[in-house]
């Protein structure tokens, strides 16, 4: 943020959640933190409310895309857009289908028994970004009768596998990984989040940003003339570290645990409203970023320092 800031209109917020979420995409599934039996991965769903053309939300993403994309070349194909359909998110994690053939035999060709072929191979990284720059158009696909969409996004944050159980939709997906970063204006936002969407539990998996202009800048600033390559060199040490622990569990340590236990209540405790159903998951979405934070800090263990900061990105 520190080289990026001075030569964007973007706001800072910006930049930091959509990097985070980014960042744990790009290191893909295996570190996790575990509560009661169910594990979490460093995945986020994130939302950038702001006025439209003035908010820079664009802008910021361009900025995080270029230097996501420097870290791993080979990730930039797994940056993809266009929710429609839960079966369009399926496809773009799907594991091989197979298919069964008949085995014929003889010059009539009677069937002597079936074969399973391999129909369609699959996609073998499972990791997944949907960029989504109108997420009000989603939001209005989802409230269409038999759309799959919001369901599948649920089960996708939660880490289970993703089928839909229609004849039509034979393809299925096993450890997909996936992250979303998306932008509405906050009109759009008032007038399609519905009551289904929040009562349902999509609204809450997604944390959602108000962001607008930071500051004028005439001439643009200079992105060009910053040097990166230091940092470029240090998230892909961190990057290549997480993957490398593989299906790992970080834990707090003792003063971590201290601060966890401190704020615990104050995170769990209900509000009423639509407010209290879209911040309802609160505990699981700063434990989320405190883990990305520790694997950016090659940290195999969440600290204090890693627990604070992820409750301001929270506040």
């Amino acid at each position: 943020m520190r080289l990026v800031e001075p030569h964007t209109e973007a706001d800072p917020a910006a930049l930091l959640v959509q990097f985070l979420a980014g960042f744990g995409n790009l290191v893909g599934r295996g570190p996790h933190f575990t509560v009661e039996r169910t594990e979490h991965g460093p995945v986020l769903f994130c939302a950038l409310v702001g006025e439209s053309a003035k908010a820079r939300k664009g802008s910021s993403w361009s900025h995080v895309e270029r230097l996501l994309v420097a870290i791993d070349p080979g990730w930039a194909v797994r940056l993809q857009g266009g929710l429609s359909s839960g079966e369009g998110v399926i496809w773009a994690v799907r594991d091989p289908i197979l298919r069964r053939d008949p085995i014929r035999k003889g010059e009539r060709g009677r069937i002597s028994g079936y074969e399973e072929v391999e129909a369609d191979p699959g996609v073998s990284d499972k990791r997944l970004l949907v960029y989504e720059p109108e997420l009000a158009s989603v939001l209005r696909v989802m409230e269409r009768e038999g759309n799959t969409l919001s369901a599948q996004l649920r089960e996708a944050w939660d880490g289970r596998p993703l089928r839909v159980l229609t004849k039509q939709s034979p393809a299925q997906a096993t450890g997909a990984h996936i992250s979303v970063v998306s932008h509405i204006t906050a009109d759009e936002l008032r007038r399609y989040l519905t009551r289904t969407e929040t009562g349902n539990g999509t609204a809450n998996r997604f944390l959602w940003f108000f962001v607008s202009r930071s500051k004028v800048l005439p001439d643009g600033g200079a992105i060009d003339e910053v040097d990166f390559a230091p940092l470029t060199a240090r998230l892909r040490s961190a990057a290549e570290w997480a993957r490398a622990l593989g299906p790992r569990e970080l834990r707090r340590d003792d003063e971590a645990r201290e601060l966890w236990h401190a704020v615990y209540e104050k995170l769990s405790d209900g509000k009423a409203g639509l407010l209290g159903a879209v911040i309802s998951r609160a505990e699981a979405q700063v434990m989320r970023i405190a883990l990305i934070s520790a694997l950016l800090d090659e940290s195999p263990v969440i600290r204090r320092v890693h627990l604070e900061a992820a409750l301001e990105v929270w506040r």
